[in-house]
C-alpha cells in the first residue's frame, strides 16, 4: 500500500475518533502525530482536520515543502505567529467544536487560543492520535524492522572494537557513528554505556569512566530511521567475569525473565500481566526489589509510546502493536544487567524483532 493510501487510512481512523468525541475539528500540534497524519517532516506546523477538509498552517520556510509532502492539505500561511493565524484557520474550517491535544499543549497556549477564538467550544483530548499510533501499519512495521536491524548491526560493530580501558563515551561514539554512516537520521536517544557500578543506575549516561575487564557493561542504544526508532539493550562482559557466581546468577535470571515474558505474550493480555510474568521470575530468584522499572513500552515515531508493559499498565495488547521487553536487575556498588528486545504483537503471540546475540562474554 502506498504512503498516500496509508495516510488516508490513518485520517479515516482519526476522523472516526473525532466523531466519537463530538469534535468537528482536531488541532494537531504534537510533532509525532503531525507527521503520522500528514507526512510532513519539517519542524514547525499545525494541522487542522475536519470531516471534509485538511489544513496545514506553517511559515515561509516550509511553504514549498508542505505542498510536496502534504498534497491533500490546504496551506494556511503563518506570516506573524500561529496565534495571529489561528482565527483565520478556525474560521476557514467552519468548525464550532474544536478538539486539541491537551497532553501536549501548555496551559498558557490553550488559554491564549481560547481568548483568540472565543466563538468555538474547545475540547481537550488526551491520547486520541497516540492510541491510533499504537497499532502499526505495514509501512511502519517495515520501517521499524529496518531501524531495529541497523541498531543490531551497530551494536555488533561497537562490540568488535570494545577494549578494556576504552572510555564509555568512546564506545558510545563508535556505535553512534556506525548508525549515522549507515543510513540513520540520528540516534533514538542518548546512548547508555554503563560499566560496573554505573550500570546499577538504569538510565546512566555514557561517561569518561574507562571500561573494565570482568564487570557487567549495560549498553542501551537505538537508531532513528525513516522517522522510526529502535531500542536495544545488551549487557556484556569484556572477558570472563570477576565475580562469576553473581554475574551468571543475575544474568541468567534476567534472561529467563525476558524469555518467559516474550513466550507469554498474547493479544488481549493487559500490559501489567506481561510485566508480572517477568517480575515473578526475578522475585522468585530473590531480586524483586532490584527490578524497579516497568517491563517495557511501545516504540514507534518516538522511543516511548503506547502500549505500556508496566506494573500498573492498563494497555490491552492487540495485533500490530510493537513494544520492548526489558527486564533488569540492579545491584548498587556492583552493577546491573538489562536485556531488551523489541517484539511485534501478532495474532497468536509475539515475534521478536531484535536479533543481536545475547552471549555476554566479549
Amino acid at each position: 500500500m502506498s504512503n498516500t493510501l496509508l495516510i488516508a487510512a490513518r485520517l479515516d481512523r482519526v476522523r472516526e475518533a473525532m466523531r466519537q468525541a463530538s469534535a468537528e475539528a482536531l488541532l494537531v500540534t504534537q510533532p509525532e502525530n503531525r507527521g503520522y497524519l500528514s507526512g510532513f517532516t519539517g519542524s514547525t506546523a499545525v494541522l487542522l482536520i475536519t470531516a471534509e477538509r485538511l489544513f496545514i498552517a506553517t511559515d515561509s520556510r516550509y511553504y514549498e515543502q508542505s505542498t510536496i509532502e502534504c498534497p491533500d492539505f490546504e496551506l494556511v500561511p503563518v506570516t506573524k505567529s500561529f496565534l495571529d493565524t489561528l482565527p483565520e484557520l478556525i474560521a476557514g474550517s467552519g468548525a464550532k467544536q474544536v478538539a486539541f491535544e491537551s497532553d501536549h499543549v501548555t496551559f498558557a497556549d490553550a488559554q491564549a487560543w481560547m481568548a483568540a477564538v472565543p466563538g468555538v467550544e474547545w475540547l481537550p483530548t488526551k491520547g486520541m492520535v497516540g492510541e491510533l499510533r499504537a497499532i502499526k501499519d505495514e509501512m511502519e512495521i517495515q520501517a521499524l524492522r529496518d531501524a531495529i536491524a541497523l541498531g543490531d548491526e551497530a551494536l555488533m560493530a561497537g562490540l568488535a572494537q570494545a577494549r578494556p580501558g576504552m572510555q564509555e563515551v568512546e564506545l558510545a561514539w563508535i556505535i553512534e557513528s556506525y548508525m549515522r554512516t549507515h543510513g540513520a537520521e540520528g540516534i533514538a536517544f542518548d546512548l547508555i554505556i554503563a560499566g560496573g557500578p554505573n550500570g546499577a543506575r538504569p538510565h546512566a549516561r555514557a561517561s569518561t569512566d574507562p571500561l573494565e575487564a570482568g564487570v557487567p557493561i549495560v549498553i542501551d542504544m537505538g537508531a532513528q530511521l525513516r522517522g522510526y526508532c529502535s531500542d536495544l539493550t545488551r549487557t556484556v562482559c569484556l572477558g570472563q567475569p570477576r565475580d562469576p557466581d553473581r554475574f551468571w546468577t543475575v544474568y541468567n535470571t534476567v534472561l529467563r525473565a525476558q524469555t518467559a515474558a516474550e513466550a507469554a505474550i498474547r493479544p488481549g493480555m493487559i500490559g501489567s500481566e506481561v510485566d508480572q510474568v517477568a517480575r515473578a521470575v526475578i522475585t522468585e530468584a530473590g531480586f524483586g526489589e532490584n527490578f524497579g522499572h516497568g517491563l517495557g513500552h511501545g516504540v514507534g515515531r518516538v522511543v516511548h509510546e503506547q502500549p505500556s508493559l508496566g506494573r500498573v499498565s492498563t494497555s490491552v495488547l492487540r495485533p500490530g502493536m510493537v513494544a520492548t521487553v526489558e527486564p533488569g536487575i540492579y545491584l548498587p556498588g556492583w552493577g546491573g544487567v538489562r536485556i531488551e528486545d523489541i517484539v511485534l504483537i501478532t495474532e497468536n503471540g509475539a515475534e521478536v524483532l531484535s536479533s543481536a546475540p545475547k552471549d555476554p562474554i566479549i
